[in-house]
């Protein structure tokens, strides 16, 4: 149940994130927006990280993998292209081209166990459901 309340809760953030963060882009600028977003994510987690954190950040130099260190780089990269998305779509349009791209790499790195997922297949079933979010989506958009 935590996981389905998070994943709520992870979907709300992220489109009022981005509508909050494209309309300060239009203020300030789109790299600027980004700069103090980014920024006061920093800070914020640092904080949390005194507060709360029970890992050992030290142990960042024997992360197995290499590529676990570029989230920070992906983190930017959402961010800018969010704020691009909604900035030329409407915020529904854009998060709903957002999340069936999110759902077919997901699935993908499902599939294929990339970045130490357990591999797990993609059958038929999940075809024809993101067939449908696609086919909802150009619904959603479709103009009488």
């Amino acid at each position: 149940m935590l996981g389905i309340i998070a994943a709520i809760a992870a979907g709300a953030a992220m489109s009022f994130q981005g509508v909050m963060n494209t309309r300060l882009g239009d203020q300030i600028g789109l790299y600027e927006s980004n700069a103090f977003v980014q920024g006061t994510a920093f800070v914020l987690a640092v904080a949390a990280m005194v507060l709360v954190g029970k890992g050992d950040i030290m142990q960042i130099t024997a992360v197995d993998n290499k590529l676990y260190l570029f989230g920070g780089v992906l983190g930017l990269i959402i961010t800018v292209t969010v704020m691009l998305a909604i900035g030329n779509l409407s915020p529904t349009y854009a998060i709903s081209i957002i999340l069936i791209s999110q759902l077919i790499v997901a699935a993908l790195i499902d599939a294929f166990g990339w970045l130490g997922s357990e591999q797990v297949p993609f059958l038929w079933n999940k075809y024809v459901g993101v067939g449908l979010m696609i086919i909802g989506v150009l619904l959603f958009q479709w103009k009488r």
